[in-house]
């Protein structure tokens, strides 16, 4: 995860779940301080108007965006407008584009291209295009897991039944051993820190909780068939994770 200190949240009200908007802002607070928060929408629409409470209470800035033509949705327009007069400042480390839809994957290459960090937030049925031109891609319904940090073992059947839509668990498998041949030390282990934020560059939606973990050593943990796993430590009190293919 990259260390990002300046963020702007931006949210497409009209196509966003408002029940998940705390959990969103709680997310991306690890990230770093939110600075800018602001959510866009036709606000006197009957759909929007249960927003007024939430966004007050959170702290985010209401856009008015009128339908100007009946059937075409302004809203989006508008956002890519104001991301790029704020990339313009050279202020922020990281956009976060709170949307489902696929119309915002111009705007967010266009940002990674202009070298800050982009997060995505949709639910699972976000086309791959956008997903795939952020850095990074959160599900709104993986927001709502309680996912637990200590899982008993389980065979492998039953964790394939926790993959999710966003790939099947042996995409995950592969992208390991390829970090495995790529990253392993003398000792002939790879660092898990590592291979986690290959398998986020490679694959932007990849969370764990779609798999019904918590941590990446508890994946692989799970699977004692496929990985050895040995722990040391690092400087100060960091204990380090690594692991190797068998």
């Amino acid at each position: 995860m990259e260390n990002l200190y300046k963020i702007v949240v931006l949210i497409d009200a009209d196509n966003t779940q408002l029940i998940k908007m705390d959990k969103v802002m709680r997310e991306i607070s690890t990230y770093g301080r939110i600075v800018v928060k602001r959510a866009y929408g036709n606000w006197k629409k009957e759909n929007l108007k249960n927003w007024e409470d939430e966004v007050k209470r959170l702290a985010i800035k209401a856009v008015q965006q009128f339908d100007y033509v009946t059937g075409k949705n302004a809203t989006d327009m508008a956002m890519v407008i104001d991301a790029i007069d704020l990339l313009h400042t050279g202020t922020y480390d990281a956009f976060v584009i709170v949307a489902s839809d696929s119309d915002y994957t111009p705007i967010a290459i266009r940002l990674h291209e202009s070298g800050v960090y982009v997060i995505g937030v949709g639910e699972k049925k976000t086309p791959e295009a956008f997903r795939n031109s952020c850095d990074e891609f959160i599900y709104l319904e993986n927001l709502s897991k309680d996912v637990e940090k200590e899982l008993p073992e389980a065979d492998n059947a039953d964790i394939e039944d926790n993959s999710s839509s966003n790939g099947s668990i042996e995409e995950i498998h592969s992208l390991l051993k390829i970090a495995f041949e790529k990253y392993q030390d003398d000792d002939g282990y790879v660092n898990v820190s590592s291979a986690g934020t290959f398998i986020k560059r490679t694959k932007p939606d990849f969370d764990l909780r779609s798999y019904g973990y918590y941590k990446l050593p508890d994946l692989l943990e799970a699977y004692k068939d496929k990985y050895e796993i040995k722990r040391y430590r690092g400087k100060g009190t960091v204990t380090i994770v690594a692991y190797k293919c068998l």
